[in-house]
């Protein structure tokens, strides 16, 4: 597990033009989704993460150690980011091939990177595709090979763009799995998404970015509950969360499961028609 630590965390593209204003918070051992509208700073966040930009004041420490003191390629063996578009990550021919670039990039030797990727395929759900070119696959599957070929580095921290972008239900069934193994293993897992419906079902933990800031940050529970708070951020509430307040529900509810567990017999509010 990777301790992620943001320090007074400044970043402007032009000057007098902030984009992150100050931002102090830690990423822990817990699912983190990082959420907040286009312009929120959720992507620029994770590129400084990733080493590609430097903060123009403060700092983020990895275990301890500052990030600007690493490189990209140092980066690139402890935290891996899944892309929102895997068209902008996938450019090998074969899928295979495409799923050990990564490991090979980072020191694995041939066989352990063959031998990871071909676990990696598996996790994901596409052994019988790795002789496969990725562009003939659909978006869907493309997806799922530029998650196979990040979870093949074995990365300590787990970055994912948007992962629910172009699956349908089994296949978000699928990658909430994998965050739960990874999150299982020990891994730090962190996504910026829009689909708040993921989010309930899988991640602990939601910081909310408004204006360059953070907004919120706590339990999904207890973020999702504020509805107002969120409309001030332009956010929504998981559509379970949205409903049973429409009902007359006064406890809160992620998703379904967590309703069906929790039984009948909650309305208690009334309403006069």
């Amino acid at each position: 597990m990777s301790i992620i630590e943001l320090k007074g965390l400044h970043f402007s593209y032009t000057t007098g033009e902030e984009i992150l204003k100050g931002m102090d918070f830690v990423i822990d051992e817990r699912s983190t989704a990082i959420i907040g509208q286009n312009g929120a700073g959720k992507t620029t966040f994770v590129k400084l993460l990733k080493g590609l930009l430097k903060p123009t004041q403060g700092e983020i420490l990895m275990n301890g150690r500052a990030i600007k003191d690493l490189t990209v390629a140092k980066l690139a063996k402890n935290i891996g980011m899944v892309f929102q578009n895997p068209n902008d990550q996938i450019f090998k021919n074969q899928v295979l091939e495409e799923v050990m670039f990564g490991p090979l990039q980072i020191g694995m030797d041939t066989e352990t990177a063959a031998k990871k990727a071909k676990q990696a395929l598996e996790t994901v759900g596409l052994a019988e595709y790795e002789h496969a070119n990725p562009y003939d696959l659909g978006l869907s599957r493309r997806k799922l090979v530029a998650i196979a070929s990040i979870l093949a580095m074995d990365t300590e921290v787990i970055i994912f763009d948007e992962p629910t972008i172009a699956q349908d239900y089994a296949g978000k069934e699928r990658i909430k799995d994998i965050i739960r193994r990874l999150r299982s293993e020990g891994k730090t897992v962190i996504t910026i998404i829009h689909d708040m419906n993921f989010v309930a079902d899988v991640f602990e933990r939601v910081i909310v970015f408004a204006k360059g800031k953070v907004f919120l940050d706590d339990t999904a529970k207890n973020v999702f509950a504020q509805k107002e708070v969120l409309e001030e951020a332009y956010l929504e509430q998981p559509d379970v969360m949205k409903l049973c307040h429409e009902l007359g529900y006064e406890e809160n509810f992620l998703n379904v499961e967590e309703f069906v567990q929790a039984g009948h017999g909650k309305v208690r509010r009334t309403y006069e028609y």
